[in-house]
């Protein structure tokens, strides 16, 4: 068992509220990520789960049985940290055995232990090698094993890829899933990557200021924001927001443009709403009854595809298209919008009117 439960989680520091209630149902051998920009609370959300800060309130269940007055110690949870805290005097063999020496485990358990995790992260051959003579990944996977050694309920772990570089980074998410699937461990992944969150995880808990926006598949939330942070948060390019309302059949936009209001949209006329358009869900080379005049802004060629930034009055879409497609700025032109996977927010509050089942 593995499961990992946080009820209300609430801890300031001094005037910062750093958690407000956070609550997160993991279960037995998920991969779980837990996401949000820098200052979001996901760090102290790791924390208060492995018993290094003590909560203003809440609790922390562990296979159903809290464990909230419980010392790290006794919770045997792993954890894996952004600066990787390998001893700098010991070899990578002696790192990876440190925690099976202190439970004072047999030399010849501590052998076949390490030796597994090992050939699990293929880095047998680094094994006499001092942290100063490893390079970022290897020291990150020296990290991981030292993590894996002790088979513990469950692993916490807390943006261990943000030191490496982006070829690395890559690797070593396709290396952690792989990790995961053989394992079947529980997994309590921290980041601030959204490519790492929606490409690794089972679930992906959302935080922004201490609160949890949104729980859901990397697809759900990415598909069915919770409201237009997230919509906003998740996504690349970020998602375009434009200021409208319904009227009759149509919405209309601030800027005077008007579209065909979507079928499934309930929102009352005269409502103040946001119109959020996916870059992959509008285009410029495609002829359609839903679009929006505007001009070129810009284009960011990145090699597989185009992003052309078209103005539309005096706001800013980002549209998805072929690497061969040209402009010149202040060039007039048509976006064409797929209405049926546009998304609708309520402008005051923020919160999706988008129908959960379309």
């Amino acid at each position: 068992m593995g499961t990992v439960a946080a009820h209300g989680l609430s801890k300031s520091f001094g005037k910062v509220q750093a958690l407000d209630g956070v609550t997160l149902d993991v279960p037995d051998g998920s991969f779980f990520v837990v996401l949000g920009p820098s200052g979001a609370g996901k760090t102290t959300t790791l924390r208060a789960i492995a018993g290094l800060e003590q909560l203003d309130a809440g609790s922390v269940h562990l296979d159903g049985r809290d464990a909230t007055g419980d010392t790290p110690a006794a919770r045997d949870l792993a954890m894996v940290f952004q600066s990787y805290a390998l001893y700098p005097r010991k070899t990578a063999y002696e790192n990876i055995a440190s925690p099976l020496r202190a439970r004072r485990r047999a030399a010849s358990e501590i052998a076949a232990a390490v030796e597994r995790v090992s050939a699990l992260l293929h880095i047998e051959r680094l094994l006499q090698r001092r942290p100063a003579q490893l390079s970022g990944g290897e020291m990150q996977r020296v990290a991981l094993a030292r993590a894996l050694v002790r088979s513990p309920r469950a692993f916490l772990m807390d943006e261990p890829l943000t030191n490496l570089d982006l070829k690395l980074r890559v690797e070593m998410r396709t290396e952690l899933t792989r990790i995961h699937r053989g394992l079947g461990a529980t997994f309590v992944y921290v980041t601030n990557d959204q490519v790492e969150a929606l490409s690794m995880a089972d679930q992906v808990a959302i935080l922004k200021e201490g609160k949890v926006q949104q729980v859901g598949t990397p697809i759900e939330v990415y598909e069915r924001p919770a409201n237009q942070w997230v919509a906003g948060f998740v996504g690349s390019p970020p998602i375009s927001l434009l200021p409208c309302h319904a009227e009759g059949d149509r919405l209309v936009g601030a800027e005077g443009w008007s579209l065909p209001r979507p079928r499934w949209t309930t929102a009352e006329d005269g409502r103040p709403l946001l119109l959020g358009l996916r870059a992959e869900d509008l285009s410029v080379e495609q002829r359609g009854a839903a679009s929006l005049p505007g001009e070129v802004y810009g284009l960011e060629p990145l090699g597989d595809r185009t992003v052309v930034d078209v103005r539309v009055g005096t706001e800013i879409l980002k549209v998805k298209a072929r690497p061969t497609v040209t402009g010149t700025p202040g060039e007039r032109l048509n976006v064409t919008v797929d209405l049926d996977r546009a998304h609708l927010f309520d402008a005051g509050t923020g919160l999706s009117l988008s129908p959960a089942g379309r």
